[in-house]
């Protein structure tokens, strides 16, 4: 192992058991990056569990791109929840927001006694989509494919879609937790199956292997800031010895938003929409939902008299 190129928390990095047919990614977060996230708004603690672990997820797909980018964790829906995002960037900023319904949600917190809600509470039933997007910044197109939400948790759907849509058995484990201060921690952990060739071989049982393994982490191990995520990940696989990738990526909390692309944003739309916006001292007020930053901008800058 190579723990000391490896930061302590807000990071996310590879590794490879020795002998076995897997290749896996850890994440840490914490003060620097997902506590600040899901503070912003205040959401209810379940809810925000969820939006910590749809991040996790876009940082543990998006870090493995070979190309500068980011990646999407999305989902929609007509319950109580009716939109979420996790976002990475290639340059190692984060961000997240989720949409809810106050009184449907509280009503659904009554139903399960406080407990945690799965996907399709969460989303409903009948218009549920999730959605793993993939923006390369040398293509017009984005790459979407699309994540089954019909399990109890984002991991089980997100071990489904990559099962499904791109064929590689997956395991992933997600952990967000609210500390006594009300900071946020977070840590996931994913490996995948490397397929058999004529110099491999048949890879099943180190698979299975690798399964069995895994199986054995707990939450509490993924969120525990006195058991660093080098020292976890050779817990698991210490039988053969595990090598970190040396190229930890360092993560942050860092918004995308800026005010060019919004002021190019309003005007797309129509003068007549845009004044019935305006505030009394004729400017436009407008909120990044993910930031809270709010920005100012005068009516004038944005109708097609000024352009």
């Amino acid at each position: 192992m190579t723990p000391s190129n490896i930061p302590m928390e807000d990071f996310v990095a590879g590794f490879s058991p020795q002998g076995l047919p897997v290749r896996g990614r850890v994440i840490r977060l914490s003060e620097g990056t997902i506590s600040p996230i899901l503070k912003r708004h205040a959401y209810p603690d379940h809810l925000a569990e969820i939006l910590g672990e749809a991040v996790m997820l876009s940082a543990l797909v998006g870090s493995g791109m070979k190309f500068q980018g980011k990646v999407l964790a999305q989902a929609e829906g007509d319950g109580p929840t009716s939109m979420l995002v996790g976002e990475y960037t290639k340059t190692g900023g984060l961000r997240g927001y989720a949409r809810h319904e106050p009184e449907r949600w509280a009503w659904l917190d009554k139903v399960n006694k406080g407990g945690k809600p799965h996907m399709t509470q969460l989303f409903g039933a009948t218009s549920l989509l999730g959605q793993i997007i993939v923006y390369n910044n040398t293509e017009l197109k984005p790459y979407q494919g699309i994540v089954p939400l019909a399990k109890g948790s984002l991991a089980e759907c997100a071990e489904d879609y990559f099962r499904q849509s791109e064929q590689v058995e997956t395991r992933l484990r997600l952990a967000v937790k609210k500390d006594a201060s009300g900071g946020w921690r977070a840590g996931g952990m994913m490996i995948q199956k490397i397929a058999g060739d004529e110099a491999r071989g048949d890879t099943e049982e180190g698979w299975r292997e690798a399964e069995a393994l895994f199986s054995t982490l707990t939450l509490d191990e993924l969120t525990d800031p006195a058991l660093p995520a080098t020292d976890l990940v050779y817990r698991l696989f210490h039988e053969g010895g595990v090598a970190m990738e040396p190229d930890a990526q360092v993560l942050d909390d860092v918004c995308t938003c800026n005010r060019e692309r919004l002021v190019g944003t309003l005007q797309g739309m129509a003068d007549e929409s845009l004044r019935e916006m305006v505030e009394p001292d004729g400017t436009l007020k407008v909120d990044c939902q993910f930031c809270s930053r709010t920005y100012t901008i005068g009516i004038e800058e944005v109708t097609s008299a000024a352009n």
